[in-house]
């Protein structure tokens, strides 16, 4: 009976403040909390091609209901179908997802180095994936609105967002940001995100025009944008050549400014994946939209999105120690034992 109070403490301690609890007694090295964060990046773009998966095989409304999957199931029964197989699958997935950000939150939380920045980017993901999640709900109580569809892909967007940021902040030190190229460059790089952001927002419009409603029964009639999704698409298309023009511009200046090599070769990497994608858009407008390559193009839309986050991303640095500021000696671990 001598360990019951002790038992008792711990688990106050526990249900006081499990981060703290943890923090104590594992104290992960860098490398683990880069992979945390990396790994909840990577999810983040499997969610969105899944996402895909559920809506080119028309299976948006295989659990008709939401939080539930039909009734009072949560998971409804095998008798539903493939669709309902596929739809539940993607649900489930966000309970992967949502564990994965847990561990990055914790890896960032125990690390010996303490990062507030970091962990409040980590914790932004969490959140950003509970609202998505509530608003993917909506598309299907909303019966697949286009327009509710297309904010639940540009939600997932903002996810990879923060997942970027949180794995290439882990890679910085905590100094102030120091510009390594001029501010002409920088707003060149700025103009070209804000096209690829364009790019990516008509992007979903021609999906919510195009013959891909996400549900094939009969039960429902889909809305859809009221448009032609070939227009949709040229204009898709003419955006983004802007977007391989600018990136073109912007190496080309990098190399002109002889700039640090970091920059270049983050703005090559961006116009490789985009020639990628636009072979795939191409080949899938010219085939009328076969439901594996929309998906695919699905995932291009996230590599070119993340490719033009790190070009902007390479026009900064941030020291490990600013040599302006004493280092402070490193805090205590807490100790609950």
């Amino acid at each position: 009976m001598r360990g019951v109070p002790k038992l008792l403490s711990h688990a106050r301690d526990i249900a006081r403040n499990p981060m703290a609890w943890i923090a104590a007694r594992w104290t992960p090295d860098p490398v683990t909390v880069r992979r945390a964060t990396f790994a909840a990046l990577v999810m983040s773009v499997v969610i969105v091609v899944t996402g895909g998966a559920v809506r080119v095989t028309a299976s948006g409304l295989g659990c008709p209901t939401w939080p539930t999957c039909r009734g009072d199931s949560l998971l409804g029964t095998r008798e539903m179908g493939l669709h309902h197989t596929i739809e539940i699958s993607n649900r489930m997935l966000t309970y992967v997802l949502c564990a994965v950000i847990g561990w990055a939150i914790i890896a960032v939380r125990s690390s010996a180095r303490r990062r507030p920045g970091v962990l409040r980017l980590a914790w932004a993901q969490f959140w950003v994936v509970v609202f998505n999640a509530v608003w993917g709900g909506l598309t299907v109580l909303t019966k697949l609105n286009p327009y509710v569809v297309s904010l639940h892909f540009l939600l997932s967007a903002a996810l990879i967002t923060v997942a970027v940021l949180t794995w290439h902040r882990l890679g910085e030190g905590d100094a102030a940001a120091r510009p390594l190229v001029g501010k002409p460059v920088r707003q060149l790089g700025q103009v070209l995100a804000a096209a690829a952001a364009v790019l990516i927002v008509v992007g979903t419009m021609v999906s919510g025009a195009g013959p891909h409603p996400g549900e094939s029964s009969g039960s429902y009639t889909v809305r859809r944008i009221p448009v032609d999704w070939r227009t949709v698409a040229q204009l898709h298309a003419d955006f983004a050549w802007i977007v391989v023009g600018l990136t073109v511009a912007l190496w080309f200046v990098l190399r002109a400014v002889d700039s640090p090599v970091g920059p270049q070769r983050r703005a090559r990497d961006l116009f490789l994946v985009l020639m990628g994608q636009a072979v795939i858009g191409y080949v899938q407008y010219f085939t009328h939209l076969p439901a594996a390559l929309v998906d695919l193009h699905m995932f291009g839309a996230c590599l070119v999105w993340i490719a033009v986050l790190r070009v902007l991303l390479s026009f900064r640095e941030r020291p490990q120690t600013d040599p302006r500021v004493p280092v402070p000696a490193a805090p205590e671990r807490l100790s609950v034992t």
